[in-house]
């Protein structure tokens, strides 16, 4: 009996392989399609652009889902919903204070730390697509940021990043440059600067200088992404260090990688 069930087991690794492999390329295909299409009219939720974007990010998150729920313990399922919330709430009031940050990615950050890059990226794409299909139709263009966000977050996680305070803010940091080198190409050639909150302000400033849109996204975004990116990460480290062990023991990946041996 052991050959048959050793069989079954290879073939369900090898389909969630799969699922994952074509999740990510599903995602990574819509990217690459508003780059390089440029759709005007994206932000319209109802227009054909918005829908294929909104369609493309949740089929390929959907994939990414069935790829890795499996080994998702109960209590990382039960957190997405409640992270994805945050991001979103988060996101939203800092959009209306005007200032060129986000501190949209807490949500995945605190997934990540706590369950691992596979769990990141779920939480990620799952809270562009509801936030696009909810408030802001602007969110779905940028799935694939919040999936590197995650993996990222995850990968950095599991090298002990989160067991070594001083370098919490370097490590948000770096993934906010990755971040702002693939966010600005969409934010440029699909939605001409114009993303909403302070960001918008500070294209159209670089832009009043004589440089191109692209350059004053990237500009943007290497400006404020890294910083923002910073402070998510150590919001989410003081958040890890003042929660009770009854819950953090709860999560097998945070307990070997995350949490310090002090804790």
């Amino acid at each position: 009996m052991a050959a048959p069930e050793a069989s079954t087991g290879g073939n369900l690794l090898i389909r969630h392989r799969i699922f994952i492999g074509l999740g990510a390329a599903l995602i990574i295909a819509t990217y690459l399609s508003l780059v390089y299409w440029r759709p005007e009219g994206l932000a319209d939720a109802t227009g054909v652009p918005a829908l294929a974007a909104l369609a493309g990010n949740t089929l390929g998150a959907a994939l990414l889902l069935a790829g890795v729920v499996h080994r998702l313990p109960l209590t990382t399922v039960v957190l997405i919903p409640s992270a994805i919330a945050v991001n979103i709430v988060v996101g939203q009031i800092t959009s209306l204070l005007g200032i060129p940050l986000y501190l949209d990615s807490i949500g995945t950050v605190l997934v990540a730390a706590l369950a691992g890059p596979a769990a990141g990226v779920a939480t990620g794409v799952l809270g562009s697509v509801v936030w696009g299909l909810t408030l802001a139709p602007v969110a779905a263009a940028f799935a694939v940021v919040a999936a590197l966000i995650g993996a990222l977050a995850g990968l950095l996680a599991r090298a002990g990043l989160f067991r070594r305070f001083y370098l919490v803010p370097f490590g948000g940091g770096l993934t906010g440059i990755c971040a702002a080198l693939i966010a600005a190409p969409i934010a440029a050639f699909v939605f001409g600067g114009v993303t909403g909150g302070g960001a918008t302000a500070v294209v159209a400033a670089l832009r009043a200088v004589e440089l191109s849109l692209l350059e004053s996204t990237t500009i943007q975004g290497l400006l404020f992404d890294p910083l923002d990116k910073a402070i998510t990460f150590t919001m989410v480290a003081l958040i890890l260090a003042a929660l009770p062990l009854r819950i953090t023991q709860q999560f097998t990946f945070a307990a070997q990688h995350t949490l310090s041996t002090a804790q």
